[in-house]
C-alpha cells in the first residue's frame, strides 16, 4: 500500500490538528460505538415489538421506558455514525474531495431519516396511554394505530437504507484508491452498497422472501465491522517527512 499524505490538499480539515492515524482511530472507534449503539437499541426494541397486536400494547405499556431508552440510544446511534463519517471525510478528502463530500451527505441524509423516523415509536406509545386516544378508541383500535405506527417505523428504517447503501460506494471507491488503506476494503464496501440495496428491494417488492436478504446482511455487517476493526487496529500507513525528503528511513508515527 503506499503511504498518507497529510498534506496533500491545501484546505484545512475539521481533524487538521489531528495525525492521520490518530484520525483514522477515531473514525473506527466512533464506527465501532455506533455499531454497539445501534445493535443496543435493536436489542431493546426487539424484546417489546413482538409481531402480535395485543402482545406488543401490552409490552409497551408495561415497559414504556424501555421503548424511550431506545428511542434516545436510537438518536445517539445516528449521531455517532454521522461523526464517523464526518472522520472518515476528514481522512479520505485528499483522495478525491468531491467524492468524500458526496458519501458524507448521503450519510448525513440518511440520518436525518433515521432521526425523525424514530418518532414513530413515540407515536406508537402515545396512542397507547395518551388520555385522549383512550377514551375515544377501543382497546383493539388502539392497538392496531399503534401497529401501524410501528410499521411506519419500520418503513422508515428501510427508507434509510437508501441512504445508508449507497453512501458505502463511494466510501469504498475512494478507501480502494486511497493507497494507504486495503483495496480488499473498499471492494468488500462497494460490494456492501449492492447487499444492502439488495436488501431494500427485498423489503418492499419480496415482503414474503426475506432469506434473500440474509447473504446482504452478513456482507454488510463484515465490509462495515471489518473497516471499523482495520482502522482501530492498524489505522493507515504515514508517509513522514523524512520518507518525503527521500532519505528512506521511517520514524515511528503518532
Amino acid at each position: 500500500m503506499e503511504d498518507f499524505e497529510p498534506t496533500a490538499l491545501g484546505v484545512p480539515s475539521p481533524f487538521a490538528s489531528a495525525s492521520p492515524r490518530l484520525t483514522a482511530r477515531i473514525a473506527g472507534g466512533l464506527y465501532f460505538l455506533y455499531i454497539a449503539t445501534t445493535a443496543l437499541a435493536t436489542y431493546l426494541r426487539s424484546a417489546l415489538l413482538t409481531g402480535s397486536a395485543d402482545s406488543t400494547a401490552h409490552n409497551l405499556l408495561a415497559r414504556p421506558d424501555v421503548l424511550r431508552l431506545a428511542f434516545v440510544i436510537d438518536l445517539v446511534s445516528a449521531v455517532l455514525f454521522f461523526f464517523a463519517a464526518w472522520a472518515l471525510f476528514a481522512l479520505l478528502r485528499q483522495v478525491n474531495e468531491n467524492f468524500a463530500l458526496l458519501f458524507l451527505l448521503l450519510n448525513l441524509g440518511g440520518v436525518i431519516v433515521q432521526a425523525v423516523n424514530a418518532l414513530n415509536l413515540l407515536s406508537a406509545l402515545q396512542v397507547l396511554n395518551d388520555p385522549n386516544y383512550v377514551s375515544s378508541f377501543s382497546a383493539n383500535q388502539l392497538q392496531a394505530i399503534a401497529m401501524n405506527d410501528i410499521n411506519l417505523y419500520n418503513n422508515g428504517f428501510m427508507i434509510a437504507q437508501v441512504f445508508f447503501g449507497t453512501w458505502v460506494l463511494p466510501l469504498g471507491y475512494l478507501v480502494y484508491k486511497s493507497g494507504f488503506l486495503p483495496r480488499f476494503l473498499g471492494a468488500l464496501l462497494m460490494v456492501d452498497a449492492l447487499a444492502i440495496l439488495v436488501w431494500f428491494s427485498q423489503y418492499f417488492l419480496l415482503p414474503s422472501y426475506s432469506l434473500l436478504s440474509y447473504p446482504a446482511l452478513a456482507v454488510s455487517f463484515v465490509a462495515e465491522f471489518g473497516l471499523a476493526l482495520w482502522l482501530v487496529l492498524k489505522s493507515v500507513k504515514v508517509r513522514t517527512p523524512e520518507r518525503i525528503a527521500g532519505t528512506g528511513t521511517d520514524q515511528p508515527s503518532a
